[in-house]
């Protein structure tokens, strides 16, 4: 059966309106203060705080907490109230002008630059599902749970609206989309700076000609999952679930990791109530255990196989490696040797059943080990620091269908939220 090509359309986006703004903030218009993080990257704290940082904060919208002014406790129908309350945020703003919709449908060449240099551009726009029994284009490389899935499917479902772009790569050095995305050269439509020191910058490609050659050129390359797999799977449920041709499409930036080779770190653990000296015990079981200097991700240069650092609150750190073949085995029948032997599949399907700890309770941490152990000391638990894997295996594991297990991976640097979005009750296309 032949594979379903890679598709990125032009929409008309969904953006902040700097004019309508200026009467909103203090006279002086400054979009980094209504840019948020991904959904999934703020804790609850993170979250409010993003919300309370301005009264028009994409995090009101994408993070529907009872801070928002709209919201009420409780439910109607089916549905919580805080969905609905964020759905009648996000339409406020467009009725008020706080965003407005692009006159012409565009492919966006998004442009960041982080604190400490490193560029990527990638190209927004809509992507294209697919429909059953088809092969996808695009390849999973995460498991998803249920809930997080049923979240997203819920707020995009009443807002009738895609919220914030998955993460999408791909290898494409050479072709007419990565030529596209390098060569925008125009004044572009947004230039801010967010606290985090990275910049962001975004064009509107609204040439048909050009989007003709764009989509000649993806057609027959396929993309991986770097972030979003939740967001992915709820645009596959709405997909399912409504006949509407709006849902047939989901808002994506693709991002050629040939000319940006992205940033590749690990999501660390967070134990809550787990004292260290237990978790040595039991790990004791079934691997080697020894204590190292600190929690570095050097400590894992010279091991081979599944590894990871158990940090205590106090800072005390300890190198748990060389597991034993038969007891991973015997965690994981059904899967490969490569699988086995990721550090996540170690840690959740050995490590966790042995500590008495669920997947419910683990708290996560992206990239910085110093943020884990500083969680740990005030969990009165233990940090797990996860070694980062190398995007080459995350491309073998996509394509040979063996998804790793949730948040083994934290591409970056990601697409801030509130720079575009898609209504689906528009005629984009």
């Amino acid at each position: 059966m032949p594979r379903q090509p890679l598709e990125l359309a032009p929409f008309r986006g969904l953006r902040y309106a700097n004019g309508d703004l200026d009467r909103f903030i203090d006279g002086e218009f400054d979009l980094a203060r209504l840019l948020a993080p991904p959904y999934d990257v703020p804790d609850a704290e993170e979250a409010r705080a993003l919300q309370r940082s301005d009264p028009h904060n994409a995090a009101r919208v994408t993070l529907p907490f009872e801070l928002s002014r709209h919201s009420t406790a409780g439910t109607e129908g089916t549905v919580p109230r805080r969905y609905r309350a964020a759905a009648a945020l996000l339409h406020d703003w467009v009725d008020t002008g706080v965003l407005a919709l692009d006159p012409l449908p565009a492919l966006y060449v998004y442009e960041q630059v982080t604190a400490d240099g490193r560029r990527q551009r990638g190209l927004i726009g809509d992507l294209r599902l697919p429909e059953d029994g088809d092969p996808p284009a695009v390849l999973p490389h995460e498991d998803v749970a249920d809930a997080p899935v049923h979240d997203r499917f819920t707020l995009m479902r009443v807002a009738r609206a895609n919220l914030e772009p998955i993460f999408l790569l791909y290898r494409g050095a050479g072709g007419t989309a990565s030529i596209t995305t390098e060569t925008v050269t125009d004044p572009p439509l947004v230039e801010t700076r967010t606290r985090d020191g990275a910049e962001h910058r975004l064009w509107a490609i609204t040439d048909p000609d050009v989007h003709t050659r764009v989509a000649a050129d993806l057609a027959d390359r396929s993309a991986l999952i770097a972030d979003g797999h939740h967001r992915y799977a709820a645009y596959r449920r709405l997909r399912a679930a409504h006949s509407d041709p709006g849902w047939r499409h989901g808002l994506a930036l693709l991002v050629d990791s040939d000319t940006h080779p992205p940033r590749l770190g690990a999501i660390h653990r967070v134990l809550p109530g787990l004292r260290t000296e237990d978790a040595i015990a039991a790990a004791l079981t079934v691997a080697a255990v020894e204590t190292v200097d600190r929690p570095s991700a050097h400590a894992f240069d010279t091991v081979e196989g599944p590894a990871l650092l158990l940090a205590s609150p106090e800072g005390d750190t300890h190198l748990v490696h060389d597991f034993d073949e038969n007891a991973l085995a015997r965690a994981m029948p059904d899967r490969s040797p490569s699988w086995r032997h990721l550090p996540t599949a170690a840690l959740h399907e050995v490590l966790l059943p042995l500590w008495g700890i669920s997947e419910e309770a683990v708290r996560m941490v992206h990239d910085d080990p110093a943020e884990a152990v500083a969680a740990a000391h005030h969990e009165k638990g233990t940090a797990v620091i996860v070694p980062a894997l190398d995007v080459h295996l995350v491309y073998e594991i996509a394509a040979q269908g063996e998804p790793t297990p949730r948040k083994s991976t934290s591409f970056g640097p990601k697409p801030r939220t509130g720079l575009v979005m898609r209504l689906l009750d528009t005629s984009d296309r």
